[in-house]
């Protein structure tokens, strides 16, 4: 049973900075990709940036300039570094992987919370 847990949110004022980690239950590698999506009150859930296992990285053009994403393979965590934080830009954050074989096979955490104070 692969798990990803998130970690990090929290209550940031506008102009802010927040990390958000994703930790995985295997090896981010086995993944073709992880990467994060943004939920926010009464609104889809959106993509914001992921990183593949060879490592390229897609940054949604709404946040791009301010996250960055990374990882540490040693600790099968990806990161999203957030900068200049916006009130839009609370919500739940959820980490999403996953594999292509004969099929796609699409995990998620269960979600961060970040508020963003005006």
């Amino acid at each position: 049973q692969v798990q990803l847990v998130e970690s990090g949110g929290g209550l940031v004022q506008a102009g802010g900075s927040l990390r958000l980690s994703c930790s995985a239950s295997r090896n981010i590698f086995s993944f073709n990709a992880v990467g994060w999506f943004h939920q926010a009150p009464g609104e889809e859930r959106e993509f914001v940036a992921c990183i593949t296992s060879d490592g390229r990285i897609t940054i949604a053009d709404s946040v791009k300039g301010r996250y960055t994403i990374s990882r540490d393979n040693a600790k099968n965590t990806v990161y999203l570094q957030m900068n200049s934080l916006k009130p839009e830009d609370k919500g739940v954050y959820y980490c999403n992987a996953f594999v292509v074989t004969n099929k796609i096979t699409t995990y998620w955490g269960q979600g961060t919370q970040v508020t963003v104070s005006s």
